[in-house]
């Protein structure tokens, strides 16, 4: 167990979620110190028990938190609800529009009654004329333009993992740290909005201003006009490799590197701008010469003379990543069922180290006596895992 204090020690935060984007929010905040406290229905909340893709949301999204299971369909468990809001900071929430404000646990009706309380709404869509729409990760990839930068021409193509997910989350987090800072002033607290499609809508800022400037639309990243001539996966004896060279510099430096330093004094190959316009003729040049290369020696060589290079890794491959290992970028976390995982810390140093992994993974309903005790609740009026 850590014993070195964390930045939002003493915040209780009260979470209402399920799936990625509520959970990510209330994870980031416990792994910052805070108490978590996770509601789950009856039975546990149901992402514990998805299969295929979704079989470590839980594990995942949910760790340094507590569990109470309260029935919010019941007046108890809405009362023992209101009792546990009563006592927290923060609110997290991420259900479809209107569920909550059906159970009188909106912000609006919570706000009079409990003017300190940050609210924190995790939806598809920020208010306006989408707002009342189901959303998923893949529907705003879709609408958002992620699907079809990410695609080739006439296939719009999902990102991997469920990053407007895990964004929305990140700025649910960002929102409730403001708020806190905030209340600190005003005594008040007030409602945190965050939504997948605007995330995405962030995502591809870059491309929507892109247009604006060259009244151009972009195409999608499969067919880019690369800025830099060298920038591809390339195909080695043995396997393949990303492999960049953004500047003059680096081209000629990469040319040594790959025993063809003559390449580099060509008048065609001078410049990167000259590069970029004969990019066919030099991707052709180089392709037989990196065949000839194999990976693990010309990592070695490409490290040492500062260049940009990456193995094509596939997930389950970093759990032997020895960066991750020896930096803390992988840690064991005891789970619900007895056993041992393995899992990622955020992505940040608090004084030179890694955010914890503080308790186990929580059982459906573990928490839930000692919480509701402790706010003077029975806790058997509410409760039926």
């Amino acid at each position: 167990m850590a014993t070195t204090s964390l930045p939002l020690e003493g915040i209780r935060v009260v979470e209402f979620t399920h799936m990625v984007m509520g959970p990510t929010c209330g994870m980031i905040l416990a792994d910052l110190g805070a108490e978590v406290i996770k509601v789950e229905p009856p039975g546990g909340d149901k992402t514990r028990k998805l299969p295929g893709l979704g079989i470590g949301f839980f594990r995942t999204f949910n760790r340094n938190k507590k569990s109470v299971v309260l029935d919010l369909e019941s007046a108890a468990g809405r009362a023992d609800a209101l009792a546990l809001i009563g006592a927290s900071d923060v609110l997290l929430e991420n259900f479809r529009p209107g569920y909550m404000a059906a159970l009188g646990l909106d912000y609006a009706a919570l706000a009079a009654r409990f003017p300190r309380l940050i609210y924190v709404s995790m939806k598809g869509f920020l208010p306006g004329p989408y707002e009342r729409r189901t959303a998923l990760d893949e529907v705003v990839q879709m609408m958002g333009g992620l699907s079809y930068m990410t695609g080739p021409p006439g296939r719009p193509l999902r990102a991997g993992t469920s990053v407007n997910d895990i964004m929305g989350g990140m700025f649910g987090a960002l929102g409730a740290l403001a708020a806190l800072r905030e209340r600190e002033r005003t005594g008040r607290g007030q409602e945190v909005q965050s939504a997948l499609f605007e995330n995405c809508v962030f995502l591809c800022a870059q491309h929507i201003q892109q247009y604006q400037m060259t009244g151009e639309p972009p195409p999608p990243m499969p067919t880019r006009v690369s800025a830099w001539s060298v920038y591809d996966v390339f195909a080695l004896a043995d396997g393949e490799l990303f492999v960049a060279a953004v500047s003059d510099k680096q081209f000629v430096a990469l040319c040594e590197v790959l025993g063809c330093p003559e390449l580099a004094r060509e008048p065609q190959f001078a410049t990167n701008a000259a590069r970029v316009a004969a990019r066919p003729e030099l991707l052709a040049r180089l392709a037989p010469i990196f065949a000839r290369q194999r990976v693990a020696p010309l990592s070695a060589a490409l490290e040492a003379a500062g260049l940009p290079f990456a193995p094509i890794v596939r997930p389950e491959q970093l759990l032997d990543d020895p960066h991750l290992k020896a930096s803390g970028g992988i840690v064991p976390m005891a789970t619900d069922d007895g056993g041992m995982t393995q899992v990622v810390p955020l992505p940040l140093l608090l004084a030179g180290r890694r955010p914890p992994v503080r308790r186990p993974l929580p059982r459906a309903g573990e928490h839930t006596e000692q919480v509701l005790a402790a706010l003077g609740r029975a806790a058997d009026r509410s409760t039926k895992a």
